[in-house]
């Protein structure tokens, strides 16, 4: 059920409203537009009638959400999201690009790395510390030493930090570090890692699953938003399919049809979506002019010795043409990139 105020609704009508939906055992999500403000209710609202509200002070209109999934439809918030952190937005009219290595291996490699990012104008790295992995006998990340890395990397060179949280026990370390909480393809139905992150004030990067449908991924979002925390960025990282010419079928499908059901921003991970680095820049860029509202990337100074996804990982120099493109295909789509790519 979403019941809208008029915008300059007093604070006193407001709580009113609140109390009235906490009285009935249901739970009140506060959501703020340009134009409208509402009040989302979940939980079962069954038991509420559209009347009861329609006759209190401020309130302008009621109605049900009809899809399963509430917080993050489009029936509650007809305006995009757009998610302001550290001067860049992720949402509306940019292209923000994430990008880094798949890992980090060392104080070293994450420097050399962030340092060659940094000056082609990337704020948000991306390095995993904690690396949930297919085998048991993979390299699952330097863990603490690697955050360490990662906040000194932070602390010297002042780019944002992206970062997965494999699990609750060690969220809290990575919640003090990451500016962007990532939750990957295979914890997207860890129902109790979606819940903790929901009650952090961190954004969220939320990876959809390797074989999760469309509504899926939405489901898991609502996990997210259910418990407080409104700003989550989807991602499409491609799923499982019967091709093995690719690492993962991208399913760039599933940007428009995001964006038709969905306020959230979507990002798109053509890295793990195809994973042959020289098929990531087409794939990119088909991305971009589909709708995407950014990108995730994978780079590496030396692939051939990466400890994870090298195979998938563009070296710097690739990756500066990727930027140089991505920022001449930004106008034909009607967005602007918040990075600076230095022209070859």
């Amino acid at each position: 059920m979403v019941i809208m105020m008029k915008l300059n609704a007093p604070e006193e009508d407001i709580q009113k409203v609140k109390e009235k939906i906490l009285s009935k055992g249901c739970k009140p999500h506060t959501i703020i537009g340009s134009e409208k403000m509402a009040i989302g209710v979940t939980g079962q609202t069954t038991q509420l009638t559209e009347g009861e509200f329609l006759l209190m002070s401020s309130v302008e209109d009621v109605y049900r959400v009809s899809k399963p999934y509430k917080l993050v439809s489009r029936e509650m918030k007809t305006e995009d999201t757009v998610i302001n952190l550290n001067g860049s937005t992720f949402g509306g009219n940019e292209i923000a690009i994430i990008a880094g290595p798949c890992s980090v291996e060392s104080r070293q490699q994450i420097f050399d790395i962030a340092g060659e990012l940094k000056e082609m104008g990337i704020k948000f790295l991306r390095a995993g510390a904690y690396k949930p992995r297919t085998s048991p006998y993979a390299f699952q990340g330097l863990k603490e030493k690697g955050l360490e890395y990662l906040a000194d990397v932070k602390k010297e060179l002042g780019m944002s930090i992206v970062t997965e949280a494999k699990d609750t026990q060690t969220l809290p370390m990575i919640s003090e570090i990451a500016d962007i909480i990532q939750v990957g393809a295979r914890n997207m139905q860890n129902f109790s890692l979606l819940e903790a992150v929901g009650e952090l004030p961190n954004p969220v990067l939320l990876k959809r699953g390797l074989a999760a449908t469309i509504e899926d991924l939405l489901m898991s979002a609502e996990y997210i938003l259910s418990q407080g925390n409104y700003n989550v960025i989807l991602c499409e990282r491609g799923i499982r399919t019967f091709e093995t010419h690719t690492r993962n079928t991208l399913d760039l499908n599933a940007v428009p049809v995001i964006k038709k059901h969905s306020h959230l921003p979507i990002f798109v991970d053509p890295s793990h979506g195809i994973g042959i680095w020289d098929k990531v820049t087409p794939m990119a860029m088909a991305a971009i002019a589909c709708g995407a509202d950014g990108l995730i990337i994978e780079v590496h100074n030396h692939p051939e010795n990466a400890l994870s996804d090298g195979f998938q990982s563009l070296t710097p120099k690739n990756f500066k043409q990727l930027l140089n493109k991505v920022e001449q295909l930004a106008p034909i789509v009607d967005k602007k990139v918040n990075f600076y790519a230095e022209q070859n």
